[in-house]
């Protein structure tokens, strides 16, 4: 009985010991490259503050604008993913991020509505494939039963941009407002597209495109892995033609259950300047310092919720039940009668969607492998996206018309609260790996 459990004991040691080698290599430079492509995605919510009033843009028009991004997205992300599965993650991913930071650059020079709808539409267009890419760039690296944790720890860069980013936009807008005839926000743009560009450099220095290539890892390692991998593929969809993957049912519902989610996380995270504003808080600074604070809680509930996925390898309840807190986040912010309760339910509400994330991506990736999950990641994220345009243009639409985020964050919780019910229908069996 001793003997059995040694010799048990010690393959899953060295697969622990490489596999957390693998973590400490490539993780720390993923999360970071995602706090800068997320601040550099969302900080528009902090220029709106300053940018809307200087050039006379509606709630309307800040929406449509900040949704614009996705729609340059949904035209690149596949082709961008299928290039990247081909061209390697190093070269492609330094490529997103050297072009997203040049035209997070080019809004200093914002002046009309159009120029706006443009560079957000560009800016989607460049960073289409960065976030799926990774996703598909993890799947390389660790079999499904390891994933949750790191696609958590990838995500986690969403909240951390938002712990640090908040205050940041927050103190350049009101430290640099004035200095060179330039406003706050502009300066925000410029000084925050900058480290996009230093980090493309470093990852074409630094990032490996394979296990085969990771001079790093020794030959035992690197075949562990290999097994592990291929092991991890058996069964799945391998698909590598466009038409056949879009004829796979569950390809839809996993972009139907995502599009809920994102509807959520974009009308949290785009708007939440303008919800905390709107609660009797005046300064940048002080509003980014409380917009930390659910993004905070958000990195604690992602990494108990993942770890418990992986641990139990069961998906379906691990994702439906930040779905369900996200919604009465959502509910009870609505009609919040003070800072203090706005902040607590907003940190509630981010806690549930932007767990929902990380937890998602367990479930495609549990039936996709190789060329399939190459084109199907990124057509299920470049999908369900769509709901980052219609999410802040709704809000916006509704905040014109009635003058309050009330009905917004409801319609927000109805689509969390739909796509809870829709992971509820997908078999166990299919996804708990």
């Amino acid at each position: 009985m001793t003997t059995t459990h040694t010799a048990s004991a010690v393959p899953d040691a060295h697969a622990d010991f490489t596999y957390r080698k693998v973590a400490f290599r490539i993780m720390p430079i993923l999360f970071v490259g995602y706090i800068i492509a997320y601040l550099d995605r969302v900080n528009v919510g902090f220029a709106k503050l300053q940018m809307a009033d200087q050039l006379g843009f509606s709630e309307a028009v800040y929406g449509l604008g900040a949704g614009l991004f996705f729609i340059g997205y949904f035209f690149f992300e596949v082709p961008s993913n299928i290039l990247l599965h081909k061209l390697g993650a190093r070269l492609w991913i330094a490529r997103i991020m050297v072009t997203w930071g040049i035209l997070s650059a080019l809004f200093v020079f914002v002046e009309t509505e159009w120029q706006f709808y443009v560079l957000r539409f560009l800016l989607g267009a460049a960073e289409a494939g960065f976030y799926p890419g990774v996703i598909l760039y993890l799947t390389y690296w660790f079999p499904s039963h390891r994933r949750a944790k790191m696609f958590a720890l990838f995500q986690m860069g969403s909240p951390a941009a938002g712990i640090f980013g908040n205050p940041l936009s927050g103190w350049i807008m009101d430290a640099f407002h004035g200095v060179g005839s330039w406003q706050g926000w502009q300066w925000m743009f410029l000084i925050e597209a900058i480290p996009a560009l230093v980090l493309g450099v470093i990852i074409l220095l630094y990032l490996d495109n394979s296990v085969k290539g990771a001079k790093w890892l020794n030959d035992d390692e690197k075949a562990m892995i290999a097994r592990d991998i291929a092991a991890d593929g058996a069964g799945k969809a391998e698909h590598h033609s466009l038409r056949e993957l879009i004829r796979i049912p569950m390809l839809w519902v996993m972009a139907l259950i995502y599009f809920c989610f994102v509807m959520g996380q974009y009308g949290l995270t785009l708007w939440m300047p303008t919800l905390i504003k709107a609660s009797g808080v005046q300064s940048n600074l002080m509003i980014g310092l409380l917009g930390a604070i659910p993004f905070i809680c958000a990195i604690v509930a992602m990494a108990i919720f993942s770890r418990s996925a992986d641990r139990h390898r069961e998906r379906r309840w691990h994702l439906v039940v930040p779905a369900l807190i996200g919604a009465v986040g959502f509910i009870v912010a609505a009609t919040a009668s003070s800072t203090t309760v706005s902040i607590i339910f907003l940190s509630l509400a981010a806690a549930g969607v932007l767990s929902c994330a990380p937890l998602f991506w367990s479930l495609p990736t549990a039936i996709l492998s190789g060329g399939a999950a190459a084109a199907g990641i990124a057509l299920i994220n470049s999908v369900a996206n769509l709901a980052g345009f219609l999410s802040p243009y709704m809000i916006g639409i509704l905040r014109d018309i009635t003058h309050s985020s009330a009905i917004g964050m409801y319609v927000l919780a109805g689509f969390l609260l739909a796509g809870a019910a829709i992971v509820l229908r997908i078999p166990a069996g299919t996804v708990n790996r």
